[in-house]
């Protein structure tokens, strides 16, 4: 079928939640993905940043047909090594104590605020303004974006309150006897790449510690290398109590997690919470394919000297338009004097593919496999279509 028959079906047949770009994308390679018209492009956006070891990488592909082979499900009620093996890897990484495994970002945040609400006992979450934690009722009342919850205010949870972000200030206002968490992104991705001041996150955790608050960080898409650590909040020198993640985890297969400290995770019993297919084998055996691939080709250390690259090669384009470029390792933003999604069509005709973000930021989150030559050929298209 050409892309007109393919687009057609989605037109007749899907529920209509996605505006997509108008091509239908077939295979890839690295950086480079190809539509069924053969037509090739750059691959910056990397699946909504998950795609962090590019496309068909040799050896997550190989860890994948290999787990296919053997067990591809077989629910929570049982072990699996897999899963298993990758909890005490991780976790041997970071200051945490206990894993929860779930399919996505949305479910990682559900499970993080109920763990918290459980173990305080209390009602209240504060978030901040242009965060985004999800799509389900309860992670949509925390995402601080007003026009998210206007369609279904008239079932969205109270308790959940939105403070403008890096306004240390309003968070200690907001809080009252009744806050359980405080949930924040270490870098805002759909809000713009927004970078918070350095002692931001410390001061969050002092008032956590010193009000027996949860800190809850949302790592969904800072998480797995993307601003040039593990995790983005080590960046930042905090221990939060919870941390969720997703995104990058299995380099495209879907998987999501919760990751917290003993005190905290201890206040779950068997039964309040669970999940039918997190961390099942397949996916788990991506997610140890993709830490192989950290550990034997030092991503981290591409992430930070290609980032830096990339940052200062983009702020050497003198064009009135642009506003502001920022970032931290893959994760960069480039906000313009006006809209972008001119941009996003201009560049995807020119072979690369990025992504529009609170109106006018060229998100750029692209394989953390990527070049400094993939990277001047962005910037050398980028400087000509703007």
């Amino acid at each position: 079928m050409n892309t007109k028959e393919l687009i057609e079906i989605e037109d007749e047949y899907f529920i209509n939640t996605f505006t997509r770009q108008p091509i239908v994308l077939d295979h890839g390679d690295g950086v480079k993905v190809t539509d069924i018209d053969g037509n090739e492009y750059m691959d910056m956006f990397a699946g909504i940043a998950v795609n962090c070891l590019g496309h068909n990488h040799p050896k997550l592909v190989k860890a994948i047909q290999e787990q296919a082979e053997k067990l591809i499900h077989i629910s929570s009620i049982y072990y699996n090594e897999p899963a298993l093996i990758y909890a005490k890897r991780l976790i041997d990484k970071t200051h945490f104590d206990r894993i929860f495994y779930s399919n996505s970002g949305a479910e990682a945040n559900e499970g993080a605020i109920k763990l918290a609400v459980k173990y305080t006992g209390k009602s209240e979450v504060i978030s901040t303004v242009d965060s985004f934690h999800g799509r389900t009722i309860m992670t949509l009342a925390a995402t601080g974006h007003d026009e998210y919850h206007e369609p279904f205010k008239q079932i969205m949870p109270k308790g959940f309150i939105n403070v403008p972000y890096n306004d240390i200030e309003a968070i200690k206002e907001a809080i009252t006897d009744e806050t359980a968490a405080i949930i924040v992104e270490p870098v805002q991705g759909e809000g713009g790449v927004n970078i918070p001041d350095a002692d931001y996150l410390k001061e969050i955790q002092k008032i956590c510690n010193e009000k027996n608050i949860v800190f809850i960080v949302d790592e969904v898409q800072t998480g797995f290398g993307r601003c040039g650590t593990l995790f983005a909040h080590e960046l930042f020198d905090v221990k939060p109590d919870i941390m969720t993640m997703a995104k990058g985890i299995g380099g495209g297969v879907p998987m999501g997690g919760i990751l917290a400290t003993e005190k905290v995770a201890s206040a779950f019993v068997p039964g309040d919470h669970g999940t039918t297919f997190g961390g099942g084998p397949l996916v788990a055996a991506a997610a140890n394919a993709v830490l192989d691939v950290f550990e034997s080709d030092n991503i981290l250390d591409n992430v930070n000297e290609v980032g830096d690259y990339f940052i200062s090669e983009l702020k050497k384009l003198d064009k009135d338009i642009i506003a502001d470029v920022r970032g931290k390792g893959l994760m960069v933003g480039i906000e313009l004097t006006k809209p972008g999604a001119e941009y996003v069509d201009k560049l995807r005709e020119a072979g690369f593919l990025i992504n529009c973000t609170a109106g006018n930021v060229l998100r750029l989150v692209p394989p953390l496999i990527i070049t400094k030559e993939e990277i001047d050929e962005f910037v050398k298209a980028l400087d000509e279509i703007l």
